[in-house]
């Protein structure tokens, strides 16, 4: 088995990736309708010779090379409904149609475009140097992560069945920190928090401004809601469990002198712990129908979760195996613990009903002492180079790390 030149091979593919990044960039799509970037995506896989399936809105090439472990590495693929303003030259100014059937401003504002290109770079540099390992490479392509879809769709679509099992699951994401731009970094045990949001519905009974006393007021009801809300965390969580209870949307009423009658709140959790995650939903139905009752609503509240997400839980040996080929390979200064990240992910959907270990890493997108936006803001704009190469680098030096056994 010959020895594989990482940089070299990275060297070779550099304008093919940036040109690649640019046109993803430049034409985003929103979640469950990624069919333009499934076309590209596919018709990259093919020509590198990977046996090509859709498969619940995604895409995922199959490459054999012999006896040997089987890796999948799997890259998210949508965008989100943000109007772009990083100031780029390639800067999206796409506008798509959301499930609602309004037309929104998309833009790849979680850097999915990074993971669908360094997911790419990796299958080509693999599947053009085969005398370096051996085994079977999985390239997945989800659609859908920012709704939480995706994997469970792929899932449900028979992926277990229509794959050969692999040994392990790989994921990656870009981030704005701790890391920077040409740096890993790893974490042993749980990386990204469960998740869910919440959508509750308060009945109130409809009055005239001026009569107050002949309704039952939903806006004093959701204010009521809102404020209690905030003491299930401060005052029912364990002070050394990670807990986030927020309450992003208040809706409700007209006109001023209207009380209406229902409000509606949106309500977004993350946990650490699954135990947490139910005590959160727990705390939130007690508490939304106690103000209910206390409020003498004609109905009670409606609970709808949705955008569910699983922890992601790294397993030790695989992580510690990851972390180890990256030192190797980057050396001990460009890899770091991450520590946790308190957002979430639909990856381990997809390892979990297989069956298997999985590593999920970060890696940096903004250069030391530059100006960083978080993931979804729209002036969130990673640094092209080295950000690129070192999703690539680390999606194949993870892959190799039993693709050469």
């Amino acid at each position: 088995m010959s020895t594989l030149d990482i940089d070299k091979a990275l060297d070779a593919i550099t304008d093919w990736q940036e040109e690649s990044y640019i046109h993803l960039h430049k034409n985003p799509e929103l979640s469950m309708q990624e069919t333009e970037t499934c076309d590209f995506i596919e018709a990259e896989l093919e020509k590198l010779g990977y046996q090509v399936q859709r498969i619940g809105g995604g895409v995922v090439g199959v490459l054999e090379n012999g006896k040997g472990a089987t890796v999948l590495f799997r890259a998210d693929i949508d965008a989100l409904p943000v109007k772009e303003s990083t100031g780029f030259e390639y800067a999206s100014t796409i506008t798509r149609t959301d499930e609602n059937g309004n037309e929104v401003p998309v833009m790849h504002a979680c850097g999915h475009d990074f993971h669908i290109v360094a997911n790419l770079g990796a299958a080509r540099i693999l599947s053009e140097n085969t005398d370096a390992w051996s085994g079977t490479h999985i390239a997945l392509f989800q659609p859908g992560e920012e709704t939480a879809a995706g994997a469970k769709s792929m899932v449900e679509d028979g992926l277990v069945d229509k794959l050969p099992k692999p040994d392990v699951a790989l994921g990656q994401h870009v981030l704005a920190g701790p890391m920077r731009s040409g740096q890993v970094g790893t974490h042993v045990g749980p990386i990204l928090s469960t998740g869910a949001s919440i959508k509750v519905t308060l009945h109130g009974k409809g009055s005239h401004g001026s009569m107050p006393h002949l309704g039952v007021d939903p806006v004093v009801l959701a204010s009521a809601i809102v404020l209690r809300l905030q003491t299930v965390v401060s005052r029912e969580i364990n002070p050394f469990s990670m807990a986030v209870l927020t309450v992003g949307s208040v809706q409700a009423g007209s006109k001023s002198n209207i009380i209406p009658d229902s409000a509606q709140l949106l309500i977004n959790i993350r946990a650490y712990d699954m135990g947490v995650r139910e005590q959160l939903l727990a705390g939130i139905k007690r508490v939304v129908v106690a103000e209910c009752e206390a409020a003498n609503c004609p109905q009670a509240p409606e609970f709808e979760v949705y955008d569910s997400y699983p922890l992601t839980d790294n397993d030790v040996a695989t992580t510690e195996k990851v972390t180890k080929a990256f030192v190797d390979h980057f050396g001990a200064d460009r890899v770091m613990d991450c520590g946790e990240v308190s957002a979430s992910e639909d990856f381990s959907f997809i390892p979990d009903a297989f069956g298997i270990d999985y590593c999920y890493w970060g890696f940096g997108g903004f250069e030391a002492g530059a100006q960083t936006y978080p993931n979804h803001n729209p002036a969130f704009g990673p640094v092209m180079q080295p950000t690129l190469r070192t999703g690539t680098e680390a999606a194949i030096v993870a892959c190799l790390a039993w693709l050469k056994e």
